[in-house]
């Protein structure tokens, strides 16, 4: 007999994601979704292919949109972003995209694996999926310093960073969900800060602060605020005093499977041996 599987634990709060990425958008930090839309842009310039159908997938703001719709030429389709805890659908029919693309979303996406199986079920055969989201180290020096304050100051740990996924993950769940040719790629950027208060003040300003449904509800104690931030200094700091923080983007890319695609040989098939190919070269 047959068993629904479990449905995906419910970590964010989209709800408070949508209105705090609403009110970041007055006055935005938005060098990093800046760094990921040009290297988008480099990417795809890159795919010798013409994409006529496209959608982005829940990109804060405009700025890709506008930057596809100006290179691509064509209407650039963006799925109503899920509020609330409902449930993360895409309203995308089956095959009906030459290409995906997505900036710094999928790290707040409760059920990753049920996208991109959305994603790759609406990507025509060959269709492309191009996107960027936090990862790996990201933030780890704050999660590290507001761990150690809560410990010391208030005898527990609450959730503050929200868990991030690292490059292994993302590559097994791109072909977990079925996507042919999957890569992924890290570029690590490090920024520095005069204080933990200003990089706070920044994450603020990207709506990228705490979403967590089981984030801590009450505020955090002056004593534990002002320890963190002298931790932050003691451990991450350069020799200017200035401190550093991690943003790891994660790429990841992969292609609706296609008969034309390169496939890997099948175990024995080789003409030549590797044991042979290192006696020639000895010679």
């Amino acid at each position: 007999m047959a068993t629904t599987p479990p449905a995906a634990p419910m970590l964010f709060d989209r709800a408070l994601l949508l209105q705090r990425q609403l009110r970041a958008s007055r006055h935005p930090a938005d060098f990093l979704l800046m760094r990921v839309n040009d290297e988008m842009e480099e990417r795809l310039g890159a795919v010798m292919r013409k994409f006529e159908h496209v959608a982005d997938v829940w990109t804060p703001g405009e700025g890709l949109q506008i930057r596809l719709w100006r290179g691509l030429q064509v209407p650039i389709a963006r799925p109503a972003e899920p509020s609330g805890f409902v449930a993360e659908t895409l309203p995308l029919a089956a095959e009906s995209l030459d290409l995906a693309v997505s900036a710094l979303a999928f790290q707040f996406v409760n059920d990753l694996p049920g996208v991109l199986a959305q994603i790759r079920r609406a990507l025509k055969p060959d269709g492309l999926l191009l996107a960027a989201m936090l990862g790996g180290d990201t933030l780890t020096e704050l999660r590290q310093s507001f761990a150690a304050a809560e410990a010391e100051c208030e005898g527990g740990v609450s959730p503050r960073v929200a868990p991030f996924a690292d490059l292994r993950d993302i590559g097994a769940l791109l072909q977990r969900a079925g996507f042919a040719l999957p890569v992924t790629d890290v570029d690590r950027v490090v920024v520095r800060y005069a204080s933990a208060f200003a990089l706070m003040a920044d994450l603020r300003r990207m709506g990228a602060t705490n979403v967590l449904r089981e984030r801590r509800h009450t505020l955090t104690r002056r004593a534990t605020m002002l320890r963190m931030a002298q931790l932050y200094a003691e451990r991450f700091a350069d020799a200017d005093g200035r401190i550093r923080a991690t943003f790891d983007i994660v790429w990841l890319s992969g292609w609706a499977p296609h008969e034309s695609q390169q496939k890997p040989l099948k175990p024995g098939s080789a003409k030549a041996s590797l044991e042979a190919a290192v006696k020639q070269a000895k010679r």
